[in-house]
């Protein structure tokens, strides 16, 4: 009886949520659809060999596309798919699908999509091609959606400039064996059209100058985690300092955090380097603890798929108003 009066609550929430936007039958089939998503989605990540995940990816994808090209299903939150990455902005004007596929120890690939949020339901949906293993210079390239440099995204931050909306994108990459990466990438839209990277980052107020470059990244050791995350209350993006545990600057698999922090500061349409952002120095043996995403064994660990960056909760992915059928917890 119990189980039966549940049911009904979340019919009836289910109906108040989708009624004005998404059609009750759609909704059904959507939630429907969703069981088999996550199962595919989940072998993304824990199948043994690449070719099962090769398999799950192929048919998780093509079944993910025909679930959105449902008439509102924008409106849809697949909420139980969680090794999918799903980011909104305030306005949600779009939404962004991230997750990533391991096919070797050297060999990462980052799928994903945009969905655009259309007045009459209908789907525009951008699919993001993962081009960063033939791409020389990352950190200066700008290019559109084919055209991606791939991550799995956990934090957007809207800013504005001249009256146009900039969205920054903080994403993770398990790069190879030796090094991961932490990516600073901004999007906006040009006519419609999503674009990645620009001259975002400048380094004007350092004591040494460097060039700007179209997206920040952070390649470090494999069993280190720097903390990358966005200071609601200091307005900025805060990480921590890397540096050389054997002196070898240009290895990046031999950066590691000191304890230092630095940022960006958005101002005039740009993220402004700042050096140091805190003077207090970290007392020895209090310095942040690593979380790597893989644990001792090797394999990867599914649950640190939806907070990668080592960030307090209220850093973690979170869609804006966006309807849920049942309210799950973290």
């Amino acid at each position: 009886m119990k189980n039966l009066f549940l049911l009904i609550i979340s019919i009836s929430y289910f109906q108040l949520s989708f009624s004005q936007r998404l059609q009750q039958s759609d909704g059904v089939f959507l939630q429907q659809k969703e069981d088999s998503l996550k199962t595919y989605s989940n072998d993304i990540i824990r199948a043994i060999n690449p070719q099962n995940r090769f398999k799950a990816d192929s048919l998780f994808t093509k079944m993910f596309v025909r679930a959105l090209k449902i008439n509102g299903s924008f409106h849809f939150p697949f909420d139980s798919l969680e090794t999918i990455s799903k980011l909104y902005p305030p306005d949600s004007s779009f939404r962004i699908f991230t997750w990533q596929m391991v096919i070797s120890d050297n060999v990462v690939r980052q799928h994903g999509a945009i969905q655009m949020n259309t007045a009459d339901g209908s789907l525009k949906l951008f699919p993001l091609i993962d081009k960063s293993d033939v791409t020389i210079n990352m950190d200066d390239t700008v290019g559109n959606n084919k055209g991606w440099m791939g991550a799995v995204y956990y934090r957007m931050i809207e800013t504005k400039a001249a009256g146009k909306s900039y969205y920054t994108l903080l994403g993770y990459d398990e790069n190879n064996i030796r090094s991961n990466r932490k990516i600073i990438e901004v999007l906006h839209f040009e006519n419609g059209e999503p674009q990645f990277g620009g001259r975002y980052f400048s380094f004007n107020n350092d004591a040494v100058k460097r060039p700007e470059v179209s997206r920040y990244i952070m390649e470090y050791k494999k069993t280190t985690g720097p903390r990358l995350t966005y200071d609601e209350n200091l307005d900025m993006i805060v990480f921590e300092h890397l540096e050389s545990e054997s002196n070898e600057p240009k290895k990046k698999f031999t950066l590691i955090p000191d304890g230092d922090y630095e940022g960006f500061k958005w101002n005039n349409g740009q993220w402004v380097h700042v050096e140091k952002v805190f003077n207090q120095i970290t007392p020895e043996g209090q310095a942040p603890v690593p979380s790597p995403l893989r644990e001792t064994h090797g394999n990867l660990e599914d649950d640190k798929l939806q907070d990668i960056s080592p960030a307090p909760a209220e850093d973690k992915p979170a869609a804006v108003k966006k309807p849920k059928v049942v309210k799950k917890e973290n």
